[in-house]
């Protein structure tokens, strides 16, 4: 990987775990309580800038890249699953040693970072999720991953680099800058940087046995925990008429703060209004 971050849009430290996959990429920035940041597809820690600038001087952010993601490495002999992504963010948490622990999930990182957070509940003290999930995927996301895994698709998402280029631009609520789209268009620079991308969809019907598992665990070890639910209103994907009863049926103690205009990438329309309610929620 040639690119460099733009130091303006990303003014942040890299720095490397050589996990069981292979070089992993996060950011640690800040003091205080640690934030675990997992992103979803096809983002990497770029979608967490804003938020990191505004909270690190409250909490130490920690945003990291999946294999296949960003700018860690692209292994070969690596599945690009989520259970694989799970294993390698749960390496990351014990050689940092973290405790008291916010987790938080962004799409795929929902699912990928209560893994995580079940994996070791005793590290973790909250939750921040986001329009995301931890149950097997409803039909809506079974239909879109069909779709997406079709051949026809799956040679877009790698020839043509179809989530940054068509989706993403249609799945926020304000218009990404020149700049913005090259730090998400220039990580993945060939179909060979995109084979991460364009797994996950298929794992929406793929990953259902470690989804029902993870669905029993939630609750079960995490249930008690302090959750905070920051939702895009304009999220197509996931509509808040069917995601937020799950959550409100999972968690004893949670707040939820509705984004009104944020779309399916709610941490680039609304990073201002998440980080407020971060501080608010567990500072």
């Amino acid at each position: 990987m040639d690119f460099r971050p733009s130091p303006e849009l990303y003014p942040f430290e890299s720095r490397w775990l050589d996990s069981s996959a292979g070089r992993v990429h996060y950011v640690d920035e800040g003091e205080g309580r640690p934030i675990l940041m997992c992103h979803g597809n096809p983002t990497w820690s770029f979608l967490y800038r804003n938020v990191i600038r505004s909270l690190r001087d409250r909490f130490r952010c920690i945003a990291v890249d999946y294999p296949g993601f960003g700018l860690s490495d692209r292994p070969a002999g690596y599945g690009y699953t989520p259970a694989e992504h799970a294993t390698v963010v749960g390496e990351l948490v014990r050689r940092l040693d973290l405790s008291d622990l916010i987790v938080m999930g962004h799409d795929w990182g929902g699912p990928i970072g209560t893994s995580v957070a079940c994996a070791d509940p005793s590290r973790v003290s909250g939750l921040v999720l986001g329009n995301t999930w931890f149950w097997p995927s409803e039909r809506r996301a079974r239909v879109f991953g069909r779709i997406m895994s079709s051949r026809p698709l799956r040679s877009a998402i790698l020839k043509r680099n179809f989530f940054v280029e068509r989706l993403m631009p249609n799945a926020t609520d304000r218009k990404l800058s020149p700049e913005e789209m090259e730090h998400y268009r220039r990580v993945q620079p060939t179909a060979a940087a995109r084979i991460g991308v364009a797994e996950l969809p298929r794992q929406l019907n793929a990953a259902a046995p470690w989804l029902a598992e993870l669905a029993e665990a939630v609750p079960r070890e995490l249930g008690a925990k302090r959750v905070l639910v920051t939702f895009p209103m304009r999220d197509i994907a996931f509509p808040a008429r069917e995601i937020l009863p799950r959550m409100r049926a999972a968690f004893t103690d949670l707040e939820i703060v509705e984004l009104p205009r944020a779309k399916h990438y709610f941490v680039e329309d609304a990073p201002g209004e998440v980080a407020a309610a971060v501080a608010a929620r567990f500072g």
